[in-house]
């Protein structure tokens, strides 16, 4: 699959299968996720900044204290395409290894 073509309403319902605690809100992927302290919330988004700038791939998000939201597309296509996929589910495998997330 062609990382820009974004992907069709099945593809994304099967994706979302897969991918704990994501969302379509806004034709965007989205997820918030909720830290212990705001140094936690900076930490996930470091370790965040450093994966997308190896993609190369870079999420809109918004942080208030400990509370980190994500919205993720490809603006190049128009829409969720697998790059996006990809980042979401490096995003949970860092949210996983953060011990102190709520």
């Amino acid at each position: 699959m062609n990382h820009l073509t974004p992907l069709t309403e099945h593809e994304l319902e099967q994706v979302l299968i897969q991918l704990d605690g994501w969302e379509v809100k806004d034709e965007k992927l989205h997820r918030s996720f909720e830290f212990n302290s705001f140094v936690e919330a900076f930490g996930f988004m470091s370790s965040v900044a450093l994966v997308a700038e190896s993609m190369g791939h870079h999420p809109e998000w918004f942080n208030v204290y400990n509370l980190v939201t994500i919205d993720l597309t490809t603006h190049d296509a128009g829409g969720i395409t697998e790059m996006d996929v990809e980042l979401a589910t490096q995003i949970n495998t860092l949210a996983l290894g953060k011990a102190g997330m709520a």
